[in-house]
């Protein structure tokens, strides 16, 4: 072997799915929706009316934002008055298991730091 030859390329981040996380918690109302379809608040106005501060233009943007991502599914059903409905996707369970591996790591560095300044 050659002492030039390079034995590992640079690692650079995962564009999307890094676009993805950072969007995600950029927008705060995200988790929130996420905890109301677990709860089976699948619906905009229930979602509204179950979440104080939420408006209808924040959420709409939100889900669409997700529903970008492929995390939701937004279900039209052909009736009179319309009728919305939202669902996590298969691959938004996927997503959302990675969330909460984060926020569980952001939780150990919590402990840790409280741990460390309560020795001093």
């Amino acid at each position: 072997m050659k002492s030039n030859e390079k034995l590992i390329s640079r690692k650079t981040a995962p564009a999307q799915s890094a676009r993805m996380v950072e969007t995600i918690y950029g927008c705060k109302w995200s988790l929130t929706v996420y905890q109301l379809l677990a709860n089976g608040i699948n619906r905009p106005g229930e979602m509204v009316r179950n979440v104080e501060g939420l408006t209808t233009k924040v959420l709409n943007s939100c889900l669409k934002k997700n529903a970008e991502f492929g995390i939701i599914e937004r279900i039209v059903y052909n009736e009179l008055p319309p009728r919305v409905e939202y669902k996590v996707t298969d691959f938004g369970t996927k997503f959302i298991r990675i969330l909460d591996e984060i926020e569980r790591l952001q939780d150990e560095i919590d402990n840790e730091a409280a741990l460390s300044a309560n020795k001093t």
